[in-house]
């Protein structure tokens, strides 16, 4: 079945009272011509409950199939019109919204522009996770005055998380899940990988911070958040390209930047 079609065109009569913007077609046009933007969709959907139940249904998953679609595709099995878990309303603010670290009081904010990459989030698996698809973003950079290391903020998506072995493994080790922590994009809680022991020495190195300065979640649903001191780099450091991680497997294709719905060489950006 098209798209078209499954979109229903709830067209209001002339007695209804009823606004067109409740007509789901129209919907899908004004957004088009927006190139999806956040912030006209969040103020879209906060303006009665019939638009909200429309955002939920259908926009969300529109607004994350249009901005990174092959992240979108890969997370999805291919199926990016089926479910997510914790749902495309939280996807698309994982996408777009840096949460902010209340330990060093740094509020959340929007980003104009995030990398999502695979690559990244190999070197957060340990080895018997290595199976697992995960998209790391880059660390998202707050300087913090009179300290010489910055804050970095960084988030994550898990494909087919219940099914993951990083799960399994949370769950064999029968690590407890947080008390005072939740998850900021969908509230779920969550599990500490570092109470866990499941932080592998390849994360410390791809974000550029030292031991002990790395500390992450992961949510019920998937949903990974994060802060790590981003040490400054010499001058030697800043030629190294990262090619220790070239044993990947995996080629440049595999990272997606998301950043107003474009594409470069580096990837995805929404």
């Amino acid at each position: 079945m098209s798209e078209n079609k499954r979109l229903k065109p709830n067209t209001p009569t002339p007695d209804s009272g009823e606004s067109p913007l409740l007509n789901e077609s129209i919907l899908f046009l004004i957004f088009e011509s927006v190139k999806w933007d956040i912030h006209i969709l969040c103020l879209t959907a906060s303006l009665n409950q019939k638009l909200r139940a429309i955002a939920e249904r259908l926009l969300w998953r529109k607004l994350c199939a249009y901005r990174a679609p092959r992240m979108v595709k890969a997370l999805a099995n291919g199926a990016p019109n089926s479910r997510i878990n914790g749902g495309w309303n939280a996807l698309a603010k994982l996408m777009f919204f840096c949460c902010g670290c209340e330990s060093t009081r740094l509020a959340g904010h929007f980003v104009k522009s995030s990398r999502f990459s695979k690559t990244s989030g190999r070197s957060f698996l340990t080895k018997k996770c290595r199976g697992d698809l995960l998209y790391v973003s880059d660390p998202c950079e707050h300087p913090l005055g009179d300290k010489d290391d910055d804050v970095g903020i960084f988030r994550g998506v898990f494909r087919g998380f219940t099914r993951s072995k990083t799960r399994a493994s949370l769950i064999q080790r029968q690590v407890g899940l947080e008390e005072s922590v939740r998850c900021p994009y969908c509230g779920a809680r969550v599990w500490s990988m570092t109470t866990a022991r499941l932080v592998p020495k390849s994360a410390t190195r791809r974000l550029g911070t030292h031991d002990g300065g790395l500390e992450y979640f992961v949510c019920l649903n998937g949903h990974l958040h994060g802060t790590c001191w981003l040490v400054p780099l010499s001058s030697d450091e800043e030629g190294n390209d990262g090619s220790e991680d070239s044993d990947d497997g995996l080629d440049d294709d595999d990272d997606r930047t998301v950043k107003d719905g474009s594409t470069s060489s580096m990837g995805e950006e929404v």
